[in-house]
C-alpha cells in the first residue's frame, strides 16, 4: 500500500477547522509540532489513493491564502507497517463507504510528474538523438536486441502522457508544452534518420524494416493496449522506466523507419511507415484519454471541468473517427 506524507505550516486560529476537517477524513496519523506561538507544523499520513480528496478539500479551504503551502512527499517505508484495513472494518454507508475508493495517485503528482516529463530540454533532445541512433542501427542490421535497446531509452511516454492528461484536464497550457516537445521531438528523430537514410544503403526488405511499413488490425490494437498499459501504470504510480518500452514500441521504430525510407529514396514503403506511425499516436493518446476519464483524473473548479468535458468528447470523437476510416480502408484493401 503506498503512503503519503503532507505537511503544512497553519496558523493558530486556523487550527481548529484544520483538525475538524482531517477527523471526517480517513487517514493513517496526524501529528501537531507547535513550532511558534502563531503556528503549528502539521504533518499527515494517508493512503495514495486517499490525497486526492484531501488535497481538494485543503486546496478549496485555504488556497487562496497567503500562508498556504503544502508539501506532499512519497513515503518509501513506515515501520511499524501500515496494513491494509480488512473489509469488514470498512466504513457504513453514509461514511464514505458509498463513494468508490480511488486506486490512482493524486491528480497533483500526476500533473507535477507530467510537466517536469513534456519540458523540450536538452536532455530529452540527447535522449531522443541517441534512441533514434540505435533504432536506426537496428533496423538496418535487423537486430531486434538493438532495436528493443532503442525502445529503452526512447523519452517518448512523457510528451505523449501529458498530452493525454493535458486533453483529460482541459488543460490548455500544459497541451501547448506537450505538443510542442512532441512535435520537435519527433522532428529530430525523423531529420537524424533521414540523414541516416542517405548515408546508409537502406534495404526496405529486411525484415525488421518492412514489418514498419504495413499496418493492420493488430497493429492498431497493440498501441491501443501500450497507451493503456502505460497510462493505467502511471496513474497508479509506477516507475516509467517499466512501460516506457510498451509505449516507444509503438512510436520510435516507425518514426525511424520513416525518415530511413525516405531518405532513401524508397517513397511507398515509407508511406506505410507514416500511416504506421500515425495510427499509433491516435491510438495511444486515445487510450491515454480513456484510462485517465475511468480513473477519474478531473479538474477541481466546475467550470474547468466542463472545458475538459468537451475537450475530452472532441478528442476521443476525433480520434476514434479517424481510427475507424483506416479500420475501414485496411478491412477494403484486405478484400482488393
Amino acid at each position: 500500500m503506498a503512503l503519503r506524507l503532507l505537511e503544512m505550516v497553519v496558523p493558530g486560529e486556523q487550527l481548529p477547522p484544520l483538525e475538524h476537517l482531517l477527523r471526517e477524513t480517513p487517514l493513517v496519523e496526524v501529528w501537531y509540532d507547535r513550532i511558534s506561538e502563531r503556528q503549528t507544523l502539521v504533518k499527515i499520513l494517508a493512503q495514495a489513493e486517499e490525497t486526492d480528496h484531501l488535497l481538494d478539500e485543503l486546496q478549496q479551504r485555504w488556497g487562496k491564502e497567503p500562508w498556504f503551502r503544502l508539501i506532499l512527499l512519497p513515503v518509501a517505508a513506515s515501520l511499524p507497517r501500515v496494513e491494509q484495513p480488512p473489509p469488514e472494518t470498512a466504513p457504513a454507508p453514509g461514511e464514505g463507504a458509498d463513494k468508490p475508493k480511488q486506486e490512482r495517485i493524486s491528480r497533483e503528482e500526476l500533473c507535477g510528474a507530467v510537466k517536469d516529463m513534456a519540458g523540450l530540454t536538452r536532455v530529452y533532445l540527447g535522449m531522443v538523438a541517441l534512441s533514434t541512433v540505435v533504432a536506426a542501427a537496428g533496423l538496418q542490421g535487423d537486430n531486434v536486441v538493438v532495436i528493443v535497446g532503442a525502445m529503452v531509452i526512447a523519452p517518448l511516454l512523457g510528451p505523449l502522457l501529458a498530452q493525454a492528461l493535458a486533453i483529460t484536464l482541459g488543460d490548455t497550457e500544459l497541451a501547448r508544452l506537450a505538443l510542442r516537445t512532441n512535435v520537435t521531438g519527433s522532428f529530430l528523430a525523423l531529420a537524424l534518420s533521414m540523414v541516416a537514410g542517405l548515408l546508409l544503403p537502406v534495404n526496405p526488405g529486411v525484415p525488421e524494416l518492412a514489418a514498419r511499413t504495413r499496418i493492420g488490425l493488430g497493429d492498431m490494437a497493440v498501441a491501443l493496449a501500450s497507451g493503456g498499459a502505460g497510462a493505467l501504470a502511471f496513474t497508479a504510480g509506477a516507475p516509467l522506466v517499466l512501460v516506457g518500452v510498451m509505449v516507444a514500441v509503438a512510436l520510435l521504430p516507425p518514426l525511424t523507419a520513416l525518415g530511413l525510407l525516405l531518405g532513401s529514396g524508397h517513397l511507398l514503403p515509407a508511406l506505410g511507415a507514416a500511416l504506421l506511425w500515425l495510427t499509433n499516436m491516435l491510438c495511444l493518446i486515445l487510450a491515454g484519454v480513456m484510462v485517465f476519464w475511468l480513473q477519474g483524473v478531473r479538474p477541481t473548479r466546475w467550470w474547468e471541468q466542463e472545458r475538459a468535458r468537451r475537450a475530452t468528447r472532441l478528442a476521443v470523437a476525433l480520434c476514434t473517427g479517424l481510427l475507424l476510416m483506416l479500420a475501414l480502408a485496411i478491412l477494403g484493401a484486405r478484400k482488393l
